[in-house]
């Protein structure tokens, strides 16, 4: 890291730059949805009109020793709508989340290639044709805005740059308002605006998609006619990495750093090319020497994959960043070919906010819509244990009540309602040809369902499978008794549950085989069914915040959990779980028909940093990374804490700012998490090597 890169860090991490800004309120924005009200504007030219007003009101800012520009000032991004006609909406609809385009990975490639001008140029050519309705000449009208919008926002950066004197950062603002770039600065000023005005424009959870596919012919190009040097490119790319972490307090999520900034480096493209290259090893590199949460980096992975690749990742994961996860091709991609896709967007997935895979350009996928939580279905289903005679005549209840809840999510999400997004609109294959907000749809308009608590369920029915069916050693009024009294009075059983029961992560076949049935079953009930968007719906592996959702009315479960207990998060094994290492696990975690729950969920395996005393480690670790992805898991996240410094950091936040953990699929600052998160990552269990 150079001189420039580390003041530059120094002033963001300072937090310096928050004196430049100013609530919405203070510019007179947060009235403008009463004035859309009172004119009847549609929803689709509001979202354009508060764009303009926003990009209008923002102060532009260069900070001292930038190169790549765009500071936000707004605080908040006001809502089109006022809360009388958000009561209305939701009279007729249903919502996810805040109601607006998130998640999403927009097309990058396609628009540093083409340009704002070109895109402009394409509207217009579309807006001639005498046959479009009313509802596509007024998404033409709105897209236009934007671009016209953010055109006059690169022009005003553009003014502010000539008059500092930096006439080099001028000549790029100017060339990019309307060219697509040929040089690697051009490309990077130009992504940063499009994901600036992204936030601004009230999408979020907004994703860098194949970063290093997109941004390497720039760098190549820029190498071979001698333009820029390796060291020069490298300081572009951490300064670009900077901007994501300069107003990301500032992105809406569950906690503060899900932001879903994530990138996405490597992979194989249908020919069988690794395209790992000089980008992605850079972004490794600025990822290590920033030692800050964005953007999150996940890599693609396969069989083949280099051990060298492996290491670099394993110093990220010395280093505390919670990253990068790991995405296997091997699993992936004919995960997703089974599902439909067609191979050219299998070959091309990129990940999410967290973990869920989708395709860059092409989809309007909402992947984590819901959530179907295992030990509850299981839970439930145990009150009826003594109906049946044979574990298999059970398990078949525990799958119908499975489908049956598969089928409820389904029905819950129809009537749906999202905001319109020109902007995001502009970046999306086939927006323009349709002349359709993206909001309505894109080329894919797929599903996904979280599957929560899976360790919890199997664990359950892997003691009643053992203990009440095969051995008879526990009565089914014992069983009940002390699932009904949250194990008082039966603490010698919950101890025998806890601790001797069969487990998931001990690579046994009995809790495994069940993890899989459950799954399947999980798979089976979302299969062949269709959403109001003609998209199908996927089965994943994650749980995203539900694990402490799901946890908090949960009763007392048979693998000796007490009600209320914490569940684990994502694809990992039970919170009481006696094993020292991580192979048993990872044998366990890969034996899952994961092909079949392709929505996304990591293993996550905590690792105790005291195992990080040489450079053997780095390798050893590299070593067991790929063993998990030879052996058929899907995706690994890995964490590394230390007890003591959690415990601390509870205690001093002031002397843990930059302590970083990871969350569920995301990397942040332990010390602004809520504490009930904090809490279950402090008592996750540190595996050892």
């Amino acid at each position: 890291m150079n001189k420039r890169i580390e003041a530059l860090k120094t002033f963001i991490w300072n937090r310096e730059h928050h004196a430049f800004r100013i609530a919405p309120e203070k510019l007179g924005l947060d009235h403008l949805c009463d004035r859309f009200e009172e004119e009847g504007v549609v929803p689709i030219e509001r979202s354009a009109r508060m764009l303009r007003a926003l990009l209008e009101a923002e102060t532009p800012i260069i900070l001292e020793g930038e190169t790549i520009v765009a500071t936000r000032t707004i605080t908040r991004i006001p809502s089109i709508f006022t809360e009388g006609e958000w009561a209305e909406i939701k009279k007729h609809h249903t919502l996810h989340e805040r109601g607006t385009v998130s998640n999403i990975s927009p097309d990058y490639e396609g628009i540093l290639r083409d340009g704002l001008g070109l895109r402009m140029r394409q509207i217009e050519e579309r807006a001639d044709d005498p046959c479009l309705t009313g509802d596509q000449k007024q998404f033409l009208q709105a897209a236009r805005e934007c671009i016209e919008a953010v055109q006059d926002f690169i022009l005003k950066y553009q003014e502010c740059a000539r008059r500092a004197g930096m006439q080099d950062l001028a000549d790029i603002l100017t060339y990019i308002h309307s060219n697509g770039p040929q040089t690697l600065h051009q490309a990077l000023q130009l992504l940063r605006i499009v994901h600036f005005v992204l936030w601004e424009s009230d999408c979020y959870h907004n994703t860098l998609g194949r970063f290093d596919q997109y941004i390497y012919p720039y760098y190549k190009a820029d190498m071979e006619s001698g333009r820029i040097t390796r060291e020069q490119a490298f300081d572009l790319i951490e300064e670009f990495f900077l901007a994501c972490n300069k107003d990301s307090d500032l992105y809406v999520g569950m906690q503060q750093g899900d932001n879903g900034q994530s990138l996405v480096l490597g992979g194989r493209n249908q020919k069988g090319d690794y395209l790992f290259n000089e980008v992605s090893e850079m972004c490794l590199q600025a990822s290590y020497e920033l030692n800050l949460i964005d953007p999150k980096i996940n890599l693609r992975c396969d069989a083949d994959t280099p051990l060298e690749v492996y290491k670099l990742g394993a110093k990220l994961t010395r280093r505390g960043l919670g990253f990068p996860q790991y995405d296997n091709d091997d699993v992936v991609i004919p995960g997703l070919l089974q599902l439909g896709y067609t191979a050219e967007d299998a070959y091309n997935y990129v990940v999410a906010a967290c973990w869920e895979f989708i395709v860059p350009g092409n989809g309007m996928e909402i992947v984590n819509i819901d959530a179907l939580s295992f030990a509850s279905v299981v839970s439930a289903a145990t009150e009826h244990l003594g109906e049946f005679d044979t574990y298999e005549a059970f398990y078949a209840y525990v799958d119908s009540r499975i489908k049956a809840e598969c089928d409820r999510i389904t029905k819950a999400h129809d009537h749906l309602y999202i905001v319109p997004a020109p902007w995001m609109s502009m970046l999306m294959c086939g927006t323009i040809d349709r002349a359709r907000d993206i909001s309505l749809g894109g080329n894919t308009n797929n599903y996904g369902v979280h599957g929560t608590g899976l360790s919890t369920a199997a664990d359950s029915l892997a003691a009643i499978k053992r203990l009440y069916f095969e051995e008879k050693s526990v009565s089914l009024v014992e069983l009940m008794d002390a699932v009904h009294h949250n194990f008082k009075g039966h603490e010698a059983l919950q101890e025998r549950l806890r601790n001797e029961a069969p487990k998931m992560g001990l690579d046994e076949e009995d809790p495994d085989a069940i993890g899989s049935a459950l799954l399947e079953s999980f798979a089976e009930g979302l299969r062949g069914k269709r959403n109001e968007r003609g998209g199908i719906w996927r089965a994943g592996t994650g749980t995203a915040m539900y694990y402490i959702f799901h946890a908090k009315d949960l009763p007392a479960t048979l693998d000796g959990r007490n009600a209320g207990e914490v569940i684990p998060a994502n694809f990992t094994p039970s919170m009481f779980l006696r094993q020292k290492g991580p192979v048993s696990v990872m044998r366990s975690f890969a034996k899952q028909p994961l092909k079949d729950t392709i929505n996304g969920g990591p293993l996550t395996i905590e690792l105790d940093d005291s195992i990080f005393r040489n450079e053997e480690t780095v390798e050893k670790l590299a070593m067991l990374i790929r063993s998990y992805i030879r052996l058929g898991g899907h995706q690994l996240q890995l964490n590394t804490l230390n007890k003591e410094d959690l415990l601390d950091a509870r205690k001093h936040p002031e002397r843990h700012r930059n302590l970083i953990v990871r969350v569920w699929g995301w990397s942040g600052y332990f010390v602004e998490l809520d504490e009930c998160y904090q809490d279950h990552i402090i008592n996750r269990i540190k595996y050892t090597l």
